[in-house]
């Protein structure tokens, strides 16, 4: 490991205890029942454990889509051939795609990072951290090398340096390219030996056949490549993308800036996995945005420990699912900063006095 990455994972510290315990005791003097917020009420004391302020605010949100291309398209595991990647990163930089859509509905800025299209895409508005042209076929080798794995969860981590040097404080996960469900599940299945027909789903939409052949490709690759599951970045690569560790490297980065980061769905989760197995006080910054159509985010969701805030079938990635969240995440921050207490109020509380 680099020293520039260890010294990425050793500034990761717990959230603030003290913040996280004003804001419980300021929620317990709202007026409403304790706890009938459910919630929205440990998302705020999250949220205020994560930041260090009791009652925070996040004025400036992005969604950090890393895109990347996959060797292992060349097995057929997706509906979609693989230009469709740089088809639909043009599209995202035009402001025409989903996440687009739905950042602006949530107020969000969304970030575009190259780091392993394969193909030269010029556009003012991209940020290039490209490390390869694509990965190489994981169902015939590793898919990368350890340094160029290294280097792509550091491009991550340095493009959420200058997002928050912007003045970003949350961040949401995205991703962009096709056939990175695959190597999404055998990243899973590397970290944590669950077995592929549990985890490998229908991505952009392959039939049966096309099903069986994807779990048989991420078993082979598997096989092929034996990663240690107690390695990350052995995991990462040998059978993961370029996308996904640098994904990994934006949650690292989050954390580390003691910013919240919104994972959207099953490829997320799976930078996830390697993002804690790389710093376990990572997970502590996580927040699921919503449970995945995939088959196998359900169980990645469970390996994490976390609990999504919304449940509406959506598969589509490109942090579509985090963005949505963002209008929950910011009503647990209104909740704080604009409910009145009982003392405000002159109503009486659990006791039957008037708290004025």
């Amino acid at each position: 490991m680099s020293e520039k990455l260890r010294q990425l994972i050793n500034s990761i510290t717990p959230p603030d205890e003290v913040a996280a315990s004003a804001a419980s005791q300021h929620l317990d003097q709202l007026t409403k029942p304790p706890g009938s917020l459910g919630k929205l009420e440990s998302l705020a004391i999250q949220l205020a454990g994560i930041t260090g302020v009791d009652k925070p605010e996040f004025n400036h949100k992005t969604v950090m889509v890393m895109a990347a291309d996959h060797g292992v398209c060349e097995e057929g595991v997706s509906a979609f051939p693989a230009e469709v990647t740089q088809q639909m990163l043009y599209n995202m930089l035009s402001g025409g795609a989903a996440i687009n859509v739905l950042a602006r509905h949530a107020g969000a800025d969304v970030k575009v990072v190259d780091v392993g299209v394969n193909a030269d895409v010029a556009h003012p508005d991209l940020v290039s951290r490209k490390v390869r042209m694509g990965t190489s076929n994981m169902a015939k080798g590793p898919a990368m090398l350890r340094t160029e794995a290294e280097q792509a969860i550091l491009a991550g981590a340095e493009a959420v340096a200058e997002a928050f040097e912007d003045g970003t404080r949350l961040f949401v996960t995205g991703e962009l390219g096709i056939g990175n469900t695959t190597a999404s599940a055998a990243v899973v299945c590397a970290l944590t030996g669950l077995e592929p027909e549990v985890i490998v789903g229908r991505g952009t939409g392959v039939d049966t056949a096309g099903l069986a052949r994807k779990i048989a490709v991420v078993c082979r690759a598997l096989d092929v490549n034996q990663p240690d599951g107690n390695d990350a970045l052995d995991v990462l690569t040998k059978v993961g993308g370029l996308e996904i560790a640098a994904l990994a490297g934006v949650i690292l980065g989050a954390a580390a800036h003691r910013c919240p980061v919104v994972l959207d769905g099953f490829i997320s989760g799976a930078a996830a996995l390697a993002a804690r197995a790389l710093a376990p006080a990572s997970a502590a910054y996580m927040l699921a945005s919503h449970a995945s159509d995939e088959r196998g985010h359900a169980a990645v969701l469970r390996q994490l420990k976390l609990e999504p805030m919304l449940h509406l079938d959506m598969r589509l990635g490109e942090g579509t699912g985090g963005a949505l969240s963002l209008h929950l995440i910011d009503a647990a921050c209104r909740i704080m900063r604009e409910m009145a207490t009982f003392a405000d109020a002159g109503v009486s509380d659990g006791q039957g006095a008037a708290q004025r």
